[in-house]
């Protein structure tokens, strides 16, 4: 069966959040199973394609309304990630650094996918599924069905999965004359809220739609920015499939960013390993809880919870629990954070900004990862902390609520909370404070999350499960 993904990002070459490490990893376990699975995605300027051989394979030129572009797609040799990676080069549109923020993002991504369409069908290749991720590619269904270009495709099944369903890329309908020539009286799928609405485009064409977890599912139909009840209403077009990690790279026997590798039965003696090695760094005394934060400071993380629930844990408990968060994004958080860092040196230290190093070094050497998201439609920084035995202390919502059970419940190994306020936080790292000081308990929670299997090959036999059903 061949499977071609359409994204934005993908790991390791372009990552902004999840949607890399998903698109990063899903085709290689489905071509482990035994699919012939492919990777698209924009051509951008990094490391990666420096550094790595491509081959020419195609080439042409298309439309974006009245503007020629010529492009080109570019196949990487030698499938050294697990699968094909494709990319689509256009100069001076998409041949940039960065993946998003441009004035022209919106031509951007309407080129990236007319240029799919017009490669895939000049080309006279007809895949078993195309499979598209987040709006800034979902107008594919819609093209594939509703332009009298693309008719030869108009059989193939697609398959669309939302990574987060707050962002829709939509547009005005003066835009309109850059897509392909397509079906007039079929114009109401591109529509939305009084725009063009790739996202609900593609909820309303594609064949079948996933969330990237079952309780995420549930949440859209209430929670969406705007498009509720076209969740109500398409909701059994939809599975929710819950994302997995790559346990090849995210493997604590193995991993080269470690100072320290450790395994369920040397766990104890790994952990502290790597927790003096970060102390040390960050100047925290290694002897006490270590909660620590990774990810985005921005509201949809609940970062801006985070210095009122931090401060008053400090104030309350005093000099018996260390905190370390990494991150970056609002200034005011940002500000706070480095205030707190400041008020407490020797219990509270921040890095503003990202490093993929120091990020596994904090999975396995923090005792637990606090995550307050607003909104989470699945989280991989929780499965990446209970691979690493380092208890999740997270919100009840979206993916968070389906991956971790809380200690208290049957078979539970992490710390659950209800609200996204101070309160229930603060509240949350004292049941962490007073766990943390019961050894022989830390110790069966790290066993019981390191036994745990969230790896890619369940949740990569689930979509094919879908693909076949489709294709049958």
């Amino acid at each position: 069966m061949r499977v071609f993904h359409l994204s934005a990002e993908c790991y390791p070459i372009a990552k902004v959040g999840g949607l890399a490490d998903v698109v990063g990893a899903l085709p290689k376990y489905q071509n482990e199973a035994g699919l012939n699975a492919a990777v698209v995605m924009p051509f951008y300027n990094r490391k990666f394609v420096h550094e790595n051989q491509f081959d020419l394979v195609f080439q042409g030129t298309t439309l974006l309304g009245t503007r020629r572009i010529y492009f080109e797609i570019i196949k990487e040799k030698t499938n050294k990630l697990g699968f094909e990676l494709f990319m689509i080069k256009i100069p001076g549109l998409l041949d940039r650094e960065n993946i998003y923020s441009y004035p022209d993002e919106r031509d951007q991504f309407l080129a990236f996918q007319i240029c799919f369409l017009d490669w895939i069908n000049w080309s006279g290749q007809t895949p078993d599924i195309v499979h598209c991720h987040d709006h800034h590619a979902g107008l594919v269904p819609f093209l594939m069905y509703h332009s009298a270009l693309y008719r030869r495709l108009a059989h193939i099944p697609t398959v669309f999965t939302i990574h987060n369903g707050q962002y829709h890329g939509a547009f005005g309908w003066g835009e309109l004359s850059k897509l392909p020539e397509v079906d007039f009286y079929k114009t109401g799928m591109l529509e939305w809220s009084g725009g063009i609405n790739p996202l609900a485009s593609a909820v309303k064409c594609c064949w079948k739609f996933t969330t990237v977890s079952p309780n995420y599912l549930r949440e859209l139909t209430w929670s969406s920015n705007g498009l509720e009840y076209l969740f109500y209403l398409e909701r059994f077009k939809g599975y929710g499939i819950v994302n997995g990690i790559d346990t090849e790279v995210w493997n604590t026997a193995t991993d080269p960013m470690l100072p320290a590798k450790f395994t369920s039965t040397t766990v104890t003696k790994g952990k502290q390993k790597n927790k003096e090695i970060l102390c040390e760094r960050f100047g925290l005394a290694a002897d006490k809880p270590l909660i620590a934060f990774i990810g985005r400071l921005v509201v949809e993380k609940g970062a801006d919870l985070l210095p009122e629930a931090i401060e008053r844990s400090l104030r309350t408990h005093g000099d018996s629990v260390n905190f370390l968060l990494l991150g970056a994004g609002d200034a005011e958080t940002e500000n706070a954070l480095q205030h707190l860092k400041t008020l407490f040196p020797q219990n509270c230290n921040v890095f503003i900004g990202y490093d993929e190093a120091l990020a596994h070094l904090i999975y396995a050497g923090a005792d637990f990862l606090l995550m307050p998201s607003r909104v989470e439609p699945c989280g991989l920084n929780q499965l990446y902390a209970i691979r690493y035995g380092t208890v999740p202390i997270v919100r009840s919502t979206g993916g968070l609520k389906d991956t971790v059970i809380d200690f208290g419940d049957d078979g539970g190994y992490g710390i659950r909370f209800e609200q996204a306020n101070a309160d229930d936080i603060y509240a949350s790292i004292n049941r962490a404070v007073v766990v943390y000081q019961d050894s022989k308990k830390m110790l069966q929670l790290r066993k019981k999350m390191m036994a745990l299997d969230f790896s890619w090959q369940q949740s990569a036999q689930e979509y094919i499960n879908l693909y076949e059903s489709l294709t049958s």
